[in-house]
């Protein structure tokens, strides 16, 4: 790599704001909070809303939302509509 052109690249932690988990990774992400990690030493604290910890997605909490009363509102606020027939010419 070319010196002096990138970010300083360093370990930092990581913590979820809604459940409180920690993972130690690298980021040029820099904080003036830190913490002392399991190993003794101390890293900058990075907080973040969310993680893989509290995501809809991979917790598997994601909502499903009701299609078919979806269908039904629209049906009911601006009437039930037919296509037309598609004939041939």
């Amino acid at each position: 790599m070319k010196p002096g052109i990138h970010p300083d690249y360093h370990p930092v932690v990581f913590k979820d704001a809604s459940t409180g988990s920690t993972f130690l990774t690298r980021s040029t992400a820099t904080s003036t909070s830190s913490i002392e990690w399991s190993d003794g030493n101390s890293y900058p604290l990075i907080v973040v809303d969310v993680t893989s910890e509290s995501h809809p997605f991979w917790t598997g909490t994601q909502r499903n939302l009701d299609a078919t009363g979806r269908v039904q509102k629209f049906e009911k606020r601006y009437g039930k509509r037919t296509r037309p027939a598609s004939g041939g010419a």
